[in-house]
């Protein structure tokens, strides 16, 4: 492994303008980190109560009170916080800035003399650091720290990095391999990559030497959990976990044993981001190695088309190979997000496609399925079917929401899909030495530091609709450098043309590479094959055999109600059926929807009784689909992905 691994643009030199994304990105600035803020400060009506600035200033002792919420109550404004460090660093926001000074004046008030900084603790009076396996708090203190990191190289305002710096300090000198120091690790992994991101922005190898720590203590023998007085005591945060073996948390065996990904998926994909970024640190290749297992075991035994993780909603967990239910799984947009991150890592890491692939599918598909198109409403779960009436009477499926909720006690996926919206660039591109990589095809204007000097190209990507992707150079004067150009894996037939020529490329990885050196106006066009295609499941999935799914480029479709009526298990789709591409403009804000024939029975003959002798008829009929993302924006109704093949 070299030193080389690939670095993010800077958000402020990324230039967003996409008539898909913009969408979704305008939302945050004027919409989300508004209504956010008003929801952490429980301001909005008929929603669940956040507790969050309350909890703050009660340990600050502003005002006097009981805490309220869960025990990670604090992170809904340390991710608040990380979306406002990267909204203002693409654009300044002088009345945002004001607020987010205001959050964090009192996240200052409310830290401990020692450093130590957490509400719940502070103002139950409990032991500190007594329950690692449930109590979050060292989760709690990495979003604080990923806050603070975001914020600073924003703003270069310090309040922030001082105070997490500060309890960094705290947690150092308690935890560690050393005698007489606490040889614990959390119990939900995310400390482990905010202190990379911190000792990457302080310089501090202390913070390093803490992750390493962190991840490479987990599951030794005896278990620390185990021996946790509230494990002994059966006194739990949460009931649930009782149930749990330490395979929940990554914990069951030593982190070089763990070859298969365990438990539960946000626990699991946090701490494989750690271990990438260890790898990278260290050129440790045996960590590498062990990361790409467990990411192959991830993609092509335990994630569903939509890019999204964690089939069992009862621990929110990753269950067995091949165990992908579409109507009662979790797939937890924090899940995806996390997905995404640890294959952005190993992109960065490797500059292997396959891993953008994936980070492309969970963005296009679940990160957006999370959120409404008013930017007020979300889902904590993002199933593949619904059933409106069933969801709601049946009590296995009570996760399952049949519509958008305005927030939840347990807030974690609105305020993470927000922070990645909001840093959407750093999955964009990316740069190495003398080469510029890009990833996500997002009209979009960039400015790039590369060893020649500095490179200005403008995107113009009419993408997933035609996969035409169009680069024109926009600096003064001739640079030479490598334009990298990910080749998905779908596009099966991909032409490449500088200056209207057709032109011979290096394919590596998954990575169309072009050096030149590059003239004013010169211009690449890519056209990548993003046809309709019907795609099948690995016949080991029971729950999707005989099914097929419609995809397009990175989008899965899925049929609605509100357009094909309800029954939707009853369509049957030809395969060889002919796919028609409809560009509606007035549909959510514009839409590409596929319209294509099947068949489906014919409720108006059939009968009554709940048992017959005789098959139910079938009658021709003209089906509508939309891409997965966007359903649930126009009210409840049936959804499926997986359709019946004829």
């Amino acid at each position: 492994m070299g030193n080389d691994k690939l670095k993010n643009i800077a958000l402020k030199d990324i230039q967003i303008k996409d008539s898909f994304w913009n969408k979704y990105i305008d939302l945050v600035d004027d919409v989300i980190l508004p209504y956010q803020w008003e929801l952490i400060n429980d301001r909005v009506e008929d929603a669940e109560k956040s507790y969050c600035i309350r909890n703050l200033r009660i340990a600050a002792k502003k005002e006097e009170g009981e805490h309220g919420g869960m025990v990670f109550q604090d992170t809904d404004v340390a991710k608040w916080l990380e979306a406002v460090g990267y909204s203002l660093a693409k654009k300044k926001n002088a009345e945002l800035e004001k607020i987010a000074d205001e959050a964090i004046d009192l996240i200052a008030d409310a830290q401990c003399p020692d450093g130590y900084f957490n509400t719940y603790f502070t103002i139950t009076g409990k032991p500190r650091w007594s329950n690692l396996f449930e109590g979050h708090e060292l989760y709690t203190a990495g979003h604080l720290i990923e806050a603070a990191v975001s914020y600073y190289e924003a703003t270069g305002k310090k309040k922030i990095l001082e105070v997490s710096c500060k309890f960094a300090d705290n947690i150092y000198d308690v935890f560690g391999k050393e005698e007489g120091k606490c040889h614990g690790y959390p119990g939900h992994p995310e400390i482990e990559l905010a202190l990379v991101k911190l000792y990457k922005v302080t310089g501090e190898k202390k913070y390093l030497e803490l992750a390493d720590y962190f991840v490479r203590e987990r599951g030794k023998k005896p278990c620390y959990f185990l021996g946790e007085e509230g494990m002994k005591n059966g006194d739990y945060f949460f009931p649930e976990f009782a149930d749990f073996d330490m395979d929940y948390a990554q914990a069951d065996k030593p982190i070089k044993e763990q070859t298969k990904a365990e438990g539960h998926a946000v626990r699991a994909v946090y701490l494989y981001s750690a271990m990438a970024d260890l790898a990278a640190e260290y050129h440790d290749e045996e960590l590498l190695h062990q990361c790409e297992e467990l990411w192959e075991n991830i993609v092509q035994r335990k994630m569903y088309i939509t890019g999204s993780i964690g089939s069992a909603s009862y621990g929110e967990r990753f269950t067995t190979d091949y165990d992908l239910p579409n109507n009662t799984n979790y797939s937890e947009s924090c899940a995806a997000i996390g997905l995404a991150m640890f294959s952005n890592r190993m992109f960065q890491i490797t500059k292997d496609g396959k891993y953008m692939d994936i980070v492309e599918k969970a963005l296009y598909n679940t990160l957006l399925s999370g959120i409404a198109m008013d930017g007020r409403h979300f889902f904590y779960v993002n199933p593949l079917e619904v059933v409106p009436e069933v969801a709601e009477h049946n009590p296995t499926m009570r996760h399952v929401k049949t519509t958008r909720q305005k927030w939840f006690g347990v807030a974690c996926c609105p305020t993470n899909i927000a922070r990645t919206l909001a840093s959407l660039g750093n999955y964009m591109y990316a740069v190495s030495e003398n080469t510029l990589y890009s990833n996500l095809f997002i009209n979009s204007e960039i400015h790039a530091e590369l060893s020649n000097g500095t490179v200005e190209i403008s995107i113009d990507a009419d993408y997933p609709k035609s996969g035409e992707v169009s680069y024109k150079v926009t600096q003064e004067k001739a640079c030479e450098f490598t334009l990298a150009i990910r080749k998905p894996e779908y596009s099966a037939n991909t032409t490449v043309k500088v200056n209207g020529v057709e032109t011979e490329y290096t394919l590596d990885k998954g990575y169309i590479y072009l050096n030149r050196v590059w003239e004013p106006q010169d211009e690449v066009i890519v056209v990548f094959d993003v046809e309709f295609r019907f795609v099948h499941c690995n016949p080991r999935v029971r729950d999707n055999i005989g099914k097929i799914a419609l995809m397009k480029g990175p989008w899965v479709y899925c049929l609605e109600e509100i357009d094909n009526g309800e029954y939707l298990n009853s369509i049957k789709v030809d395969e060889n059926c002919k796919v028609q591409a409809l560009y509606d403009e007035n549909l959510l804000c514009g839409t590409m929807c596929a319209v294509f024939s099947g068949e489906r029975i014919d409720y108006d003959k059939a009968g009554n009784t709940l048992y017959e002798n005789s098959k139910p008829s079938y009658k021709p009929v003209t089906l509508k689909a939309i891409p997965y993302c966007e359903w649930n924006n126009r009210g409840k109704g049936e959804m499926i992905v997986w359709m019946r093949e004829a």
